[in-house]
């Protein structure tokens, strides 16, 4: 069935995370109906196989296909590096935005040709990224520190973006990269913005000297606008655009992050079970 550009992109994450990235397109794309699904009851994704990333990944596709969308934002740099290959495999009509944590923009800004890159387990071992740092590396000379940050995520889930034990984290994790002399640190998962006061604190007591912090959420939002002009799925009525919400976790902590982070309150609505879809195993 051919795409309309009156229906709505559909936003996923393995849990709040890509409210940052959502943030950014209903600012920058305030015309579009967005939908965004919060598969918080299989988070974090950093400790899961490739395999099961790519299966959730693919069953939340089908999930947000039959739902309407036109467009998919795959928010999760975990997922992007796990199974966007498959989601476009599958689906190659569909418009499938990833994301990646931003290592070619840090490669241009650091002075000190050392950039910190903080992300999950799953995302800093992935082929994937590991190919374009090597990349980046030889063509520019600069060294990325992989940082995993095992348990921040946990911790954003819980709503603890202030608490000591999540500063504690944040602290054991920026502290070592500081110290090799990064002057950038890569935000490599969209729930790590979410913390962006915490890591700042923690840079301004450690450091004599300015850091860069690369949040890619914005970056993410002008290929989805791009993406859709080229397919001529731009949504042509001017009019604001609607949010809607799914989740397989808590409905309630959803409703609660949407209105504290991003003063929105859209439906959200309890997924219990998703399915892959026929002939995907």
């Amino acid at each position: 069935m051919p795409m309309a550009p009156s229906a709505p992109i559909g936003i996923f994450d393995s849990g709040i995370g890509g409210l940052s990235v959502l943030r950014h397109i209903h600012q920058n794309l305030p015309h579009e109906d967005l939908l965004y699904f919060a598969d918080s009851a299989y988070a974090p994704y950093g400790d899961r196989s490739e395999a099961a990333i790519s299966a959730r990944t693919l069953a939340v596709t089908e999930f947000l296909l039959q739902s309407g969308a036109k467009a998919l934002v795959v928010a999760c740099n975990t997922a992007t590096t796990a199974a966007i290959m498959a989601v476009r495999a599958a689906y190659p009509a569909l418009p499938v935005i990833g994301i990646e944590p931003g290592l070619k923009p840090a490669a241009a800004q650091t002075r000190s040709k050392i950039v910190g890159v903080l992300a999950t387990k799953a995302t800093l071992s992935s082929a994937r990224l590991l190919a374009l740092q090597e990349q980046i590396s030889a063509a520019s000379g600069v060294r990325f520190i992989l940082q995993p940050c095992v348990g921040l995520v946990d911790q954003i889930e819980k709503g603890e973006l202030r608490s000591p034990q999540t500063a504690l984290l944040v602290r054991r994790y920026v502290a070592p990269l500081l110290e090799q002399g990064a002057d950038t640190l890569v935000l490599g998962c969209t729930h790590y913005p979410f913390i962006r006061p915490l890591i700042e604190d923690v840079v301004q007591e450690l450091s004599n000297s300015p850091v860069a912090i690369i949040d890619t959420g914005d970056a993410v939002c002008r290929q989805l606008a791009r993406v859709l002009g080229e397919h001529g799925l731009l949504q042509p009525q001017a009019r604001a655009g609607s949010v809607a919400a799914f989740a397989t976790g808590s409905v309630s902590m959803l409703k609660t992050t949407f209105a504290s982070l991003l003063q929105l309150q859209p439906p959200v609505s309890q997924v219990a079970t998703i399915a892959l879809p026929e002939g995907i195993s």
